[in-house]
């Protein structure tokens, strides 16, 4: 692989924006997926919601008019990706048969909460 791709790679790794429109489209997919039955209107409302507003809320910190906005928006992301961890949790309790594919999800809002806190305590936040 030429340095050109691996630099390429490894940007699109840690390009936020990026990683957290993929990840609601994957939450919007799931969603999709999910039978429609009774106790699995409300989750999929829930899910869908918090799982895109990290997307959402992370554009408006990049675009952010202050230290207070940014630091604040990007709170706003960790607690949506917190909340979304949770709505996994409950779906795979409702169907234990896509609690794999739960776990998938659940790891990356896992990974995008560490990183909005690890934004949080550097120097000011930005």
């Amino acid at each position: 692989m030429s340095n050109q791709i691996q630099n390429s790679n490894i940007k699109k790794k840690y390009d936020l924006e990026e990683r957290t429109a993929l990840f609601g489209e994957a939450i919007i997919a799931f969603a999709r997926s999910l039978p429609d039955r009774l106790v699995n209107r409300p989750l999929i409302s829930q899910i869908v919601r918090s799982g895109t507003s990290i997307g959402a809320n992370y554009m408006e910190a990049d675009g952010a008019e202050s230290k207070k906005d940014f630091r604040h928006k990007i709170s706003i992301c960790k607690k949506e990706a917190k909340e979304t961890l949770h709505w996994l949790r409950m779906i795979a309790a409702a169907d234990h048969e896509r609690k794999d594919e739960c776990r998938k999800l659940w790891r990356e809002a896992r990974e995008l909460t560490l990183i909005f806190s690890s934004i949080l305590r550097s120097k000011g936040g930005v």
